[in-house]
């Protein structure tokens, strides 16, 4: 039975993990070691991190933290904040990196996907797309954490980088891979996701830091058993 890939998104801020809603103020959550620990027992499939403030700081995510993370995880994982050239790409995968997730400096740096999939392959390059509604209410493309607007078209931009080489991009209108984000409640999101939207796999931040209206902080991760369930043709046909 297919099953696509269930991935939490983790935001780190320095060495802290946070979490934002619609690029707000963020929110202290935790340890981001101890969450790793979690999931590890939780069993998810991938995990992503991204330094939000990396690239506004002029910085690169920790790479002692990603190696910290890279000896404890069980399951893959992915790291964005910050990265602007090959020789970041290349630190970040010898700390235990499977991807790298390139936002800010793809959008700067043209050549940066294509070295890095000339280098590395496109396997292992994902571009990441903040799209986001402009001061005129139409969507546009913002790099820098969310905060600046380069008055790109993000099914434009999307498309770009796929020719540039990415391998795959967190967003969507191309023929590449594509990670939905954003907005998740529930399982039934993610379901409409992979089969309305046509993503290959999903990804969730509060979904999987926060629990009930309150939102409380409780690391959580569905059972294999519920991700099997929500799969299944019959109850696909009630949700889509």
């Amino acid at each position: 039975m297919f099953r696509p890939r269930i991935i939490p998104c983790l935001l780190l801020k320095g060495a802290g993990l946070v979490k934002t809603i619609k690029f707000g103020e963020p929110k202290y959550i935790g340890d981001p070691m101890n969450a790793v620990k979690i999931f590890n027992d939780l069993k998810a499939d991938e995990l992503v991190f991204l330094d939000i403030d990396a690239s506004k700081e002029s910085r690169t995510v920790s790479f002692e933290l990603v190696k910290k993370i890279g000896d404890e995880a069980f399951m893959p994982f992915s790291v964005g904040g910050g990265i602007k050239n090959t020789e970041d790409i290349k630190k970040l995968f010898s700390a235990g990196v499977e991807k790298v997730v390139i936002n800010t400096g793809a959008l700067e740096n043209d050549g940066l996907i294509k070295k890095g999939a000339d280098i590395f392959g496109s396997q292992s390059i994902i571009a990441s797309i903040d799209a986001k509604k402009d001061a005129n209410g139409d969507y546009s493309v913002f790099s820098h954490g969310g905060t600046k607007d380069t008055g790109l078209e993000p099914v434009y931009a999307a498309i770009k980088m796929e020719k540039l080489g990415a391998g795959e991009i967190l967003t969507a209108a191309v023929k590449i891979p594509v990670i939905a984000i954003g907005g998740a409640g529930g399982l039934n999101d993610f379901a409409l996701a992979i089969y309305k939207g046509r993503a290959s796999a999903v990804a969730a931040g509060s979904m999987f830091v926060y629990s009930g209206k309150n939102r409380g902080i409780l690391i959580n991760y569905p059972d294999r058993e519920e991700l099997e369930e929500i799969f299944k043709d019959k109850k696909l046909k009630k949700i889509c």
